[in-house]
């Protein structure tokens, strides 16, 4: 069976260069003799290939000096927790923007550790929309605000920063990392799981002020889940998830080879506004996110009714377009564009909507 386009919110499809230099490197990495798989983390050739890929991702996103850089384990939902275990201390005041169904669960991990105050909630508009936040809004005591800059559940993101004032901003950019560009100065952290847009799951890279490293942290914060003791170890404190990150390096390369974030925003923006476009000139498609706040890497939309959304989601499993239904509390469909996506898996979704929008006409 040939590939499918697999339109899944993550994990997600890996570009196809990677996955063959991948496989042809599977079972002797640059000559050493054994797989990645099965190298030591404390080996030269993982050494060299932990450093490669810190570097790579410094110049495509082009990260300061003066932030560190993490690869770690957990996905982003553990940093729900380490992000308030380590800039803050327990009872301290923190803010979170609940903007979808991933913004709700950093804010309640938030709470488990001191006075986190939502200052926005989408809830009320079925989170289709991203409620505008300025600094009047933040308590000024807060150690930063939280947001989730691309919600893939719902469709939404940041398409312009918020003004935070003098209180650090904090986001997690797991679904939209280098498929935009991200002012990473404007930022004191970011995390992001790679499921979605870096590699395979089992990764997770946290770029922050290193200046945040130096903070005296409450005695019950565990070892592993303390920001400064993997910095000083390099993100080899422990057994780091060592294929991940040998892969998220192969997709940084691709990256940079292709363009750039920036090339990876252009190409998604346009292929995200002619999807968006298909469904607008459609009678039994309905875009879900508001315009203003539309995401151009998870595209929600639905169907006039539950029995026409599975019809066409057997239709485009037929085509080979997998992975299009819904999250399981919202419905309908959602398309997720990463860069791992090619145009014509894109173009291939486009024409199957157009098609089941012919047949219901007719």
């Amino acid at each position: 069976m040939d590939r499918v386009y697999n339109f899944s919110a993550g994990p997600s499809m890996l570009p196809l260069e990677v996955l063959e230099k991948a496989q042809k490197e599977l079972l002797n990495y640059n000559g050493c003799g054994s797989s990645v798989l099965e190298m030591s983390h404390r080996s030269k050739p993982f050494e060299a290939i932990v450093n490669n890929a810190e570097a790579t991702l410094r110049r495509i996103m082009h990260i300061p000096d003066e932030y560190a850089v993490l690869f770690l384990q957990g996905g982003a939902s553990l940093q729900f927790s380490m992000v308030p275990m380590n800039l803050t201390a327990q009872g301290a005041t923190t803010a979170y923007a609940v903007t979808g169904q991933f913004a709700k669960k950093a804010w309640e991990e938030g709470a488990r550790w001191g006075n986190a105050v939502a200052v926005t909630n989408g809830k009320i508009d079925n989170f289709a929309a991203i409620p505008a936040v300025t600094p009047e809004l933040i308590p000024q005591d807060a150690a930063y605000l939280h947001i989730t800059g691309n919600n893939t559940v719902y469709g939404t993101a940041y398409n312009t920063l918020p003004d935070t004032g003098s209180v650090p901003l904090v986001a997690d950019w797991s679904s939209a990392i280098l498929g935009k560009v991200i002012d990473v100065k404007k930022h004191a952290l970011i995390y992001a799981g790679a499921q979605k847009n870096m590699g395979p799951a089992g990764l997770t890279v946290v770029i922050l002020r290193k200046e945040l490293l130096e903070r005296t942290l409450d005695p019950i914060v565990p070892t592993m889940l303390q920001y400064a003791i993997h910095a000083d170890k390099g993100s080899m404190y422990n057994t780091p998830p060592c294929f991940s990150i040998y892969m998220a390096g192969l997709v940084f390369e691709w990256v940079e080879k292709n363009g750039g974030v920036e090339a990876m925003e252009q190409r998604n923006a346009a292929r995200a506004a002619a999807l968006y476009k298909a469904l607008e000139s459609c009678d039994h498609f309905r875009p879900l996110a508001a315009k203003k706040d539309r995401s151009i890497m998870n595209v929600t939309f639905t169907l006039d009714t539950p029995e026409m959304t599975a019809e066409f989601l057997a239709m485009a499993q037929g085509r080979g377009l997998t992975s299009l239904k819904g999250y399981r509390t919202v419905g309908g469909c959602r398309a997720s564009l990463y860069n791992g996506m090619p145009d014509e898996g894109v173009a291939a979704l486009i024409d199957c909507i157009c098609a089941f929008e012919i047949g219901k006409r007719t």
